[in-house]
């Protein structure tokens, strides 16, 4: 139970792991789960043209990358500009 207890603690205190899409190599994000290789070159080539502002900017430069793919990556610690995914929140209707 102690053992257990010791590495509850440990693991909370271990840092989150964080990636920022602007600065991943093509190795790093090839390592992403949910990102293939052509995947992949279509984000290096869309940042070699400019670095991605948010989340709506790489969403609407790359093709494929919608909102359960930006939150799986965030989940795994892609970042842009440091921000993880946050999803919008559905507008409510009277």
């Amino acid at each position: 139970m102690r053992s257990i207890l010791m590495f509850g603690m440990f693991a909370f205190c271990l840092p989150s792991y964080s990636l920022d899409v602007n600065l991943a190599t093509e190795a790093e994000l090839d390592n992403l789960r949910g990102l293939g290789p052509a995947f992949t070159r279509r984000v290096m080539t869309a940042r070699a043209e400019q670095p991605f502002a948010s989340w709506p900017d790489l969403m609407r430069r790359v093709s494929g990358m919608g909102q359960i793919t930006a939150q799986k990556l965030s989940a795994q610690g892609l970042t842009v500009q440091g921000q993880a995914f946050i999803a919008p929140q559905p507008k409510l209707t009277p």
